[in-house]
C-alpha cells in the first residue's frame, strides 16, 4: 500500500503524529493550569486546608487551630473567607456541635472586634493576634457558662487555648503566602520554614482516626512528609521537621508520643542518605522505622508500622521530581537553590552586558555619524557667484546705473569686481594703479564697493575658518565616542565572562598545599591563563609569619609554572580569623624610575609636571609635561594635563584617542595662548615593548650598553591647534635598559652647545652607573655647570631602568615531591 504524502513532502501520518504530540502537550498544560487555578486562585486548597483544620484537636478538647486560620485568611485573602468559613464549621462539626458552635462564634466575634478595630483606626496588622486572643477566649468562656459552668481547669485550659491562638495566629500568617505561592522568587527564610511545617503538621492533625486497612493516614501523611524535606533540604532540615511534626501529632494524641522519636530519627538517616537519591532517603526511613517500631510498640505492632512507612515511600517514589525540585528551589543550600541564584545572576549579568553593550552601540553610531557628516562644499564659480551677490545688494542695488553696468555691460563689470576681490585678499589693491582708475570710471560708487569688498571677504573668511573648526571638533568628537564605545564594548565581554571550573587545578594546589602542612579553607580560581592568573584563597591567619608569600605562592608558582605573587591579603587577627588572599601572575619585566628637576632661578614652583602610572592589563606610563613660560599658571597647565591623561589612559581609550582628547580641552577651556607639552613613553611589562607619544615634546634617549638610541617625533604643543596627528614611535626595549625622558630645559640648557643630540648622547655614554636616580642627577648637574651653577629655566629628568623581574622566593616543588611521596607509598 503506497504511502500518501502531504503538500509539502512530509508523509501524512508523520504529520498527524505531530498535530496529535502538540495536541496532548498542550492539553496537560492547560489541565495543570487549571487545577493550580482552582487550586490557589479559587481557593480550594483553603477550603481543603480550612476543613481539616476546623477538626484538629489537642489534648482532646483543645481546639486552636480554626480561628487563627480564619483571621489569617480574612485579612490576607478577604474574598475566599465565606468558604473557609464553611470548611472551618464543617470540619469542627465532625467533632461536635458544641465545637462547631464555639468556632462559629469565636469566628463572629473576631469579625466584630476586626470592624471596631478599623473603625478606630488601630494599625489592624499589630492587633489581629490580640483580637484572636480576645475572640476565643470570650467564645469560649462564654458557651461553657451557659453549658456546663466554669471551674478553675476551665479557666486554665481556656487561656491555653486563647494563648495558643495567638501564637498561631503568627504562625499562620507566615505559612499561607508560602502555601498560596505568594513568594515565588524569594528564598524561604528559617523562621518561615518552621511555620510552614507547623501548618502542616496541624493539618494532619485534622486526619486523625481516619484509617485505611489498619494504617492510619497521619502517620502514612507525617513520614511523606519527612522523605520530602529529607530528600530536598537534607538531615537538619529532615530531623527538624520529624520532630516538629511528631510533638504536634502527639499533642493531639498521646498514643503518638513515639511518632515523634520515629520521624525524627528517619529524618536524619533520610537527611545523610539522600546522595542515594529517592531510594537512599526510603532506605532511611525503613531503617528508622524498624529501630524505633521495635523499641516503641514492639514486635506485635510492628507490621502495620512498618506498611505505614512503605506505603508513604510509595507516594514518594510517586511523587514526580519536578515539584520536588521546585519546592527545593526556596530551600536555602540545596543544589536547586543554588542553581536558581546562579541563573538570576546569570539573567541580572546579562542583562547588565546587554546595557552596556547596548551603550556601546550608541557611541559607535554617534561616532559614525560624526565621523561621516560632511559639509557641502560649492564650487569656486558658486562661491564667486555668492560673494558678488552679497556686494551688489549692497552697493549697486538702488545705483541709478545699475542697469547699464550690470544689464549692457555684465562681463565687464563682473570681471573688474573678480580683480577688485582679488587684489583686495592677496593684499595688492592699493599697489594696482591701472585697476584703481578704470574701476573709478567705470563705477560711480567706486570707493564703496571697495570697501563693502573689504568688509565681505573679512566675513567670508572667518565664516570659512569657523566651518574648518567645526569639521575638526567633530572629528574629534568622534573619535573620543569611538574610543568610548569601545572601551564600553570591552567592559561588556568581561561582564559576560564566566567563571571556568579548574577541579584539576584546585585538586593540585590543595594536595600541595596540605602535603606541607599548610590549611587551606577555600580555594577560587579563576582564571589560569599564561600572564593573568587569578586565585583567591582562605587561609587560618599564621601571626604575621607571611606563609602566602613564602609558601603558598611559590608553590603555586611550580604548580602553575609561572612566577605568581601576593597581590592582596586581607587578615582577621581577631580570635585566630582567616585571610582572605589574592595571587596573580608576576609581571616579567619591573620599572625602576629616577628623578631630578629644578625650577628656574632656583624658585620652588615649576612649569614641568611628570608623572609614573602604573596601569591595568601590565601597562606603566612615564609622562613629563611642560607648561608654556614659567611659573604657577604653566605649572598649572602641566599638572591638569598629566592629570587629565592619567583618567583617561585608567579608563582603557587608547593612548591616542586620550592625547587628543587632551588636546582639545586645552585648546577649548580658555581663549588665552596657554600651550603644553606631552612627552608619553606606554611600557609593556610583558615584553618590554614600549610605544613613545610625543607631542611638542623633546627627544628621548635609551641606553643600552655603550649604544645610545635617540627617540623622537615631531609635533607642535597640545593647546594650538585642535586637529592633528600624534605620530607613534614604537621600540623593543631590553632588561638593563636605561629610558630617559627630559624637558627641554635639559635638552637645550646646555650653553654654548651647537648640536644638543651629540652632547647629550655623549654625556650619556660617559655615565658609568646604571642606577636610576643617580643618572637623574649626573644629567641635571651637567647642564647646570654649563650654565656656571645658573638654571636658566625649569629641567625636568625621568630616567627608568628595564629590568627582569626575579622573584623574592623561588619556586618549591611541591606538587612534583607530592607526585614523588604517591610513587613511593604505591611501591611499598
Amino acid at each position: 500500500m503506497e504511502r500518501i504524502e502531504g503538500n509539502m513532502g512530509e508523509p501524512v501520518s508523520n504529520v498527524h503524529l505531530g498535530k496529535l504530540k502538540k495536541g496532548l502537550i498542550r492539553n496537560i498544560q492547560n489541565a495543570r493550569s487549571r487545577i493550580t487555578s482552582v487550586l490557589f486562585h479559587q481557593g480550594f486548597l483553603l477550603v481543603f486546608i480550612g476543613f481539616l483544620l476546623g477538626r484538629a484537636l489537642i489534648l482532646g478538647e483543645v481546639t486552636p487551630f480554626a480561628l487563627p486560620f480564619f483571621a489569617a485568611v480574612y485579612f490576607m485573602k478577604k474574598k475566599r473567607a465565606g468558604l473557609t468559613l464553611i470548611a472551618l464549621l464543617i470540619g469542627s462539626s465532625t467533632v461536635s456541635l458544641m465545637t462547631a458552635a464555639y468556632v462559629f462564634g469565636g469566628m463572629i466575634l473576631f469579625v466584630l472586634l476586626f470592624r471596631w478595630t478599623l473603625a478606630l483606626k488601630f494599625e489592624a496588622l499589630k492587633a489581629l493576634p490580640f483580637l484572636v486572643f480576645l475572640s476565643a477566649f470570650l467564645s469560649k468562656s462564654a458557651m461553657l457558662y451557659f453549658t456546663t459552668g466554669i471551674v478553675a481547669y476551665d479557666w486554665m485550659m481556656i487561656g491555653v487555648e486563647a494563648g495558643l491562638g495567638f501564637i498561631l495566629t503568627l504562625i499562620f500568617f507566615q505559612s499561607i503566602p508560602l502555601i498560596m505561592m505568594r513568594k515565588k522568587r524569594q528564598a524561604f527564610k528559617t523562621e518561615e520554614i518552621i511555620c510552614l511545617i507547623i501548618l502542616l503538621a496541624s493539618v494532619l492533625t485534622g486526619t486523625i482516626g481516619w484509617t485505611m486497612y489498619d494504617m492510619a493516614i497521619e502517620h502514612i501523611l507525617s513520614r511523606y512528609l519527612v522523605l520530602i524535606f529529607a530528600f530536598v533540604a537534607g538531615a537538619t532540615i529532615g530531623s527538624t521537621v520529624g520532630v516538629v511534626t511528631g510533638l504536634i501529632l502527639s499533642l493531639a494524641t498521646v498514643s503518638n508520643l513515639y511518632q515523634m522519636s520515629l520521624l525524627a530519627f528517619a529524618g536524619l538517616l533520610g537527611g545523610l542518605l539522600r546522595e542515594g537519591n529517592k531510594l537512599g532517603v526510603s532506605v532511611g526511613l525503613l531503617l528508622g522505622t524498624l529501630l524505633i517500631g521495635i523499641y516503641g510498640e514492639g514486635t506485635n505492632m510492628l507490621m502495620p508500622t512498618i506498611l505505614e512507612s512503605m506505603t508513604a515511600v510509595v507516594l514518594f517514589l510517586l511523587t514526580p521530581q519536578k515539584a520536588i525540585s521546585n519546592l527545593a528551589k526556596f530551600i536555602p543550600g540545596t543544589a536547586e537553590y543554588n542553581a536558581e541564584q546562579q541563573q538570576y545572576l546569570r539573567k541580572i549579568r546579562d542583562v547588565t552586558a546587554n546595557r552596556v553593550e547596548q551603550f556601546s552601540h550608541v557611541f559607535q553610531a554617534l561616532s559614525s555619524s560624526f565621523s561621516k557628516f560632511q559639509f557641502e562644499q560649492p564650487d569656486s564659480e558658486q562661491e564667486m557667484d555668492l560673494f558678488l551677490s552679497n556686494v551688489t545688494e549692497k552697493t549697486c542695488q538702488n545705483c541709478f546705473k545699475k542697469d547699464q553696468c550690470w544689464t549692457q555691460n555684465f562681463h565687464k563689470t563682473y570681471e573688474y569686481m573678480t580683480k577688485l576681490m582679488e587684489d583686495t585678499e592677496e593684499g595688492t589693491i592699493s599697489l594696482n594703479v591701472k585697476l584703481q582708475k578704470e574701476w573709478d570710471r567705470h563705477c560711480v560708487k567706486s570707493e564703496k564697493v571697495k570697501t563693502v569688498i573689504k568688509h565681505e571677504l573679512t566675513q567670508f573668511h572667518a565664516s570659512e575658518k569657523l566651518k574648518k573648526q567645526l569639521m575638526e571638533s567633530r572629528r574629534l568628537v568622534a573619535d573620543q565616542l569611538l574610543g568610548v564605545s569601545q572601551v564600553m564594548e570591552d567592559f561588556a565581554k568581561e561582564i559576560q565572562r564566566e567563571r571556568e571550573n579548574h577541579y584539576l587545578q584546585e585538586d593540585q594546589i590543595l594536595d600541595a598545599l596540605q602535603a606541607f602542612g599548610i590549611q587551606i579553607e577555600q580555594v577560587e580560581i579563576y582564571s589560569v591563563e599564561q600572564g593573568n592568573v587569578d586565585i583567591e584563597m582562605t587561609v587560618p591567619y599564621c601571626q604575621g609569619r607571611g606563609e602566602c608569600e613564602k609558601l603558598i605562592a611559590p608553590m603555586l608558582s611550580d604548580i602553575l609554572n609561572e612566577n605568581i605573587m601576593v597581590k592582596k591579603e586581607e587578615c582577621n587577627a581577631d580570635n585566630n580569623g582567616y585571610c582572605y588572599v589574592s595571587f596573580g601572575s608576576a609581571k616579567a619585566f619591573t620599572v625602576d624610575t629616577g628623578v631630578a628637576h629644578a625650577a628656574k632661578g632656583g624658585g620652588l614652583i615649576s612649569g614641568d609636571s611628570f608623572s609614573t602610572i602604573e596601569l591595568g592589563h601590565g601597562k606603566f606610563a612615564i609622562a613629563i609635561s611642560d607648561g608654556m613660560g614659567n611659573g604657577e599658571r604653566a605649572h598649572y597647565e602641566s599638572k591638569e594635563t598629566l592629570k587629565l591623561l592619567q583618567e583617561i589612559l585608567q579608563s582603557g581609550i587608547k593612548e591616542k584617542v586620550a592625547i587628543k582628547s587632551v588636546n582639545s580641552v586645552l585648546s577649548l577651556r580658555t581663549t588665552d595662548e596657554i600651550f603644553t607639552t606631552l612627552d608619553l613613553a606606554m611600557i609593556d611589562l610583558q615584553d618590554a615593548s614600549a610605544k613613545f607619544l610625543k607631542v611638542g615634546s623633546t627627544p628621548s634617549f635609551v641606553k643600552r650598553g655603550d649604544r645610545v638610541l635617540k627617540i623622537e617625533a615631531s609635533n607642535l604643543p597640545m593647546g594650538i591647534i585642535q586637529e592633528f596627528d600624534v605620530d607613534v614611535v614604537s621600540e623593543q626595549l631590553k632588561a638593563g635598559d636605561l629610558l630617559i625622558m627630559m624637558s627641554d630645559g635639559i635638552f637645550e640648557g646646555p650653553k654654548h652647545v651647537e648640536n644638543y643630540d651629540l652632547w647629550m648622547k655623549r654625556k650619556v655614554s660617559e655615565i658609568q652607573t646604571d642606577d636610576p636616580q643617580e643618572v637623574a642627577d649626573i644629567i641635571m648637574e651637567e647642564v647646570i655647570r654649563t650654565r656656571s651653577g645658573q638654571i636658566q629655566d625649569d629641567m625636568t629628568v625621568v630616567v627608568a631602568k628595564i629590568e627582569r623581574n626575579i622573584p623574592k622566593w623561588a619556586a618549591i616543588p611541591a606538587y612534583h615531591y607530592l607526585s614523588k611521596n604517591q610513587t613511593m607509598k604505591e611501591a611499598l
